[in-house]
């Protein structure tokens, strides 16, 4: 996997995006300093990844919510 700066992914955009839909991957990372920011990834793969299976817990741990529990949407987003 081939990792390229902001302005090397700029600069060739065109030809990157070829090779991710060939099916490579590609780290983007940014400053002087390379911090890896993003991966470029074909979207089949992507869409590919297996689903969260759900009750994966099921019978190891559970939760209880008492019923004065108040808790808006807003609330909830935030946290």
């Amino acid at each position: 996997m081939e990792t390229l700066k902001v302005g090397e992914l700029k600069n060739k955009f065109s030809h990157v995006l070829q090779r991710v839909q060939a099916g490579e991957e590609i780290i983007i990372s940014i400053g002087k300093k390379g911090k890896k920011i993003a991966v470029l990834v074909p979207y089949d793969k992507y869409i590919s990844a297996s689903p969260r299976r759900i009750g994966l817990l099921k019978g190891k741990a559970q939760c209880t919510i008492k019923d004065d529990f108040q808790m808006s949407d807003k609330e909830l987003l935030r946290s």
